[in-house]
């Protein structure tokens, strides 16, 4: 089984008898349904309803184990003790090494639950007898796979979670009551106004992270990471139903490429609308 540490991740403990309470009112995914044994995605979002800061969550005795982007973990934190106020939970940072493990099942690991195929979190000490890979061989995967990662693949406060598919892995619960951010992200999904949406690419050549996505000359996306040919990329899914049905070529840099619903999703592109019909998007589905 291969397994790849992951030296760009890394991890916070919450934990004290508050810490389920306490971080259950602030991220985006419902911990009363989180079971042992797996590391769910979530999010903390700012007051309008964009990720802050996106993780994986998995319980730990006495708390809850939050793997981050590296880059992330300090602000992170600091935002985390902001929230904390007299509330008494330890914030620490968890110092363990963290590593994907993929194509097996692994004892004693902890399913990403992010990944339809069995993929898993190892933290601390690697497993013993397995295949040992490089990061890119991860990367490839997760790219594959349509799991987007921020600080990765895109910045803090630039996305909605129905944009990056948050909605559609559980790393989003519209039934748990108030998070923060939670009134706009429960807008956009009871009205149905999520117009952005990752979507896998294919191309004909090479692909280049941050390349515009264009359809009979007008951008409708922007590539945000790739492995080779292979990548997924932002696309106003209204514009790209609309080229579909004109039959307009998808380019990316010149390249020719094909854009396709991660098949673990839930969504469909919806219905294209007469031309002259249309005004572009605005408010919460920009």
């Amino acid at each position: 089984m291969p397994v790849a540490r992951l030296a760009d991740r890394a991890t916070l403990l919450v934990t004290g008898e508050p810490a389920e309470h306490f971080l259950q009112t602030l991220v985006t995914a419902d911990l009363d349904s989180l079971a042992e044994g797996e590391m769910r995605p979530s999010a903390l979002l700012t007051p309008q309803g964009k990720i802050l800061f996106e993780f994986l969550i998995g319980r730990v005795p006495g708390g809850f184990r939050l793997d981050v982007a590296k880059p992330a973990v300090e602000a992170f934190s600091k935002r985390l003790a902001l929230y904390r106020l007299r509330t008494k939970v330890a914030i620490e940072p968890g110092n363990e090494p963290v590593y994907a493990v993929w194509d097996e099942d692994v004892a004693a690991a902890l399913r990403d639950q992010r990944f339809p195929d069995p993929v898993w979190r190892v933290y601390g000490a690697a497993p013993e007898g397995v295949e040992h890979c490089e990061p890119a061989d991860f990367e490839r995967l997760r790219i594959r796979a349509g799991i987007a990662e921020s600080d990765t693949d895109y910045r803090g406060s630039e996305v909605f979670p129905h944009d990056v598919l948050l909605d559609q892995n559980g790393g989003v619960s519209f039934k748990k009551g108030c998070f923060v951010g939670q009134e706009v992200v429960s807008r956009m999904q009871h009205r149905g106004t999520a117009r952005r949406r990752l979507m896998l690419v294919e191309a004909d050549g090479h692909l280049t992270p941050g390349v515009n996505i264009e359809a009979g000359g007008r951008t409708i996306g922007t590539v945000l990471s790739a492995s080779g040919c292979d990548g997924f990329a932002l696309i106003r899914i209204d514009k790209l139903a609309d080229a579909l049905v004109a039959d307009a070529e998808l380019t990316a840099d010149g390249v020719s490429v094909t854009a396709t619903v991660p098949p673990w999703a839930g969504f469909a592109l919806p219905e294209p609308v007469a031309a002259g019909t249309k005004a572009d998007a605005a408010g919460d589905a920009e």
